[in-house]
């Protein structure tokens, strides 16, 4: 006898065939097929998440959501993030954790170790390590997300006006920013600093700016050359719309990513030239707290007093990394090639 077909079947258990059939195949046959699969449509719909590549009710999520979702999932992002977090921090209100002045010194206490609450020792001038550690956090974050901001603007402002318009215009900024990659940036600093009397910051966020904004220039130029060729913007421009249109909606949206990436890790970087240039003594200059100044400061008693070198260079190598870290979390997450 042969095998009835699904029709077949399913009028069988319309019929009152039992057990499993009955349950599993609606009495309506083709049209209780429709029915489940409506509602199996509508239960996708009312589900909060989508399949992979998706956000709520299967809506496709941007560039921005994908990166900020692998961002979350990403161990060395979230370290890193609380550790500039814990410097951010201390930077605004230090005195949360130090409650003494890092200019206040006792000579009678010089060069000596550890000593109940004062966990880093005194420095060569009897100064608190602990306290001058802390308060050079405020330092190494100003100076590096100052430089990073106005290297960005002024870089990218520069960089995608030459990507977009071209002609003479890119010729021109593309020399300029080969006689600024030529100056070598310690050399410079020894030149340009060291004429300098002021001992705050701006002088050296200034001269780091001068120097790094050819990079992103560059970078920025390219992304926006790659950005306006795609399908879109010359859609837009068929239908008449304004070039800084394009550029603030279009444009800038899709070609910001790499210059996002390259100053986050460029932060760091910043941050130990910093420290590299009042090393020298040409950077910051006392009474600023540093800890450029207390490395340079701490390198003639390494013998002696080691703790006044350790924990300054310590504090900086730290900085330095955990920016490294968010940068390179950062780039893992905006590039598409790595998905």
């Amino acid at each position: 006898m042969p095998e009835p077909d699904f029709d077949e079947g399913a009028a069988i258990s319309a019929t009152g065939g039992g057990g499993v059939g009955q349950g599993a195949i609606a009495p309506t046959g083709t049209g209780g097929a429709m029915d489940l699969a409506i509602s199996e449509g509508a239960t996708l719909e009312r589900t909060p998440g989508g399949p992979e590549g998706t956000g709520p009710a299967g809506k496709p999520r941007s560039l921005w959501g994908d990166a900020w979702r692998d961002l979350r999932r990403n161990p060395v992002f979230i370290v890193s993030g609380l550790i500039i977090l814990f410097l951010v921090v201390i930077s605004l209100w230090p005195s949360l954790i130090a409650s003494g002045n890092p200019l206040k010194c006792d000579l009678s206490k010089a060069q000596l170790g550890s000593r109940p609450g004062h966990p880093f020792g005194y420095d060569g001038q009897g100064c608190d390590v602990y306290t001058r550690t802390v308060y050079g956090a405020r330092t190494s974050v100003t100076v590096g997300v100052c430089t990073t901001l106005g290297v960005a603007l002024f870089g990218s402002v520069l960089g995608g006006l030459a990507g977009f318009f071209g002609g003479g215009w890119d010729a021109l900024l593309s020399r300029i920013t080969d006689i600024f990659f030529g100056i070598p940036v310690v050399l410079g600093g020894l030149v340009f600093l060291s004429v300098v009397t002021s001992t705050t910051v701006w002088p050296v966020i200034g001269f780091m700016i001068l120097l790094g904004w050819p990079q992103i220039a560059r970078i920025a130029r390219g992304s926006v050359i790659t950005a306006k060729q795609n399908d879109y913007v010359q859609a837009a421009r068929a239908l008449g719309a304004t070039n800084s249109r394009m550029l603030l909606r279009h444009i800038a949206p899709n070609a910001v990513a790499p210059v996002i990436v390259v100053a986050t890790i460029a932060l760091g970087t910043y941050i130990s030239l910093e420290a590299t240039l009042s090393y020298l003594g040409v950077g910051l200059k006392p009474p600023s707290v540093s800890w450029g100044i207390d490395i340079s400061a701490a390198s003639q008693y390494i013998r002696n007093a080691p703790h006044m070198l350790l924990w300054p260079a310590g504090a900086l190598a730290v900085t330095v990394l955990a920016f490294i870290m968010l940068g390179d979390a950062v780039r893992d997450a905006l590039d598409p090639k790595l998905r």
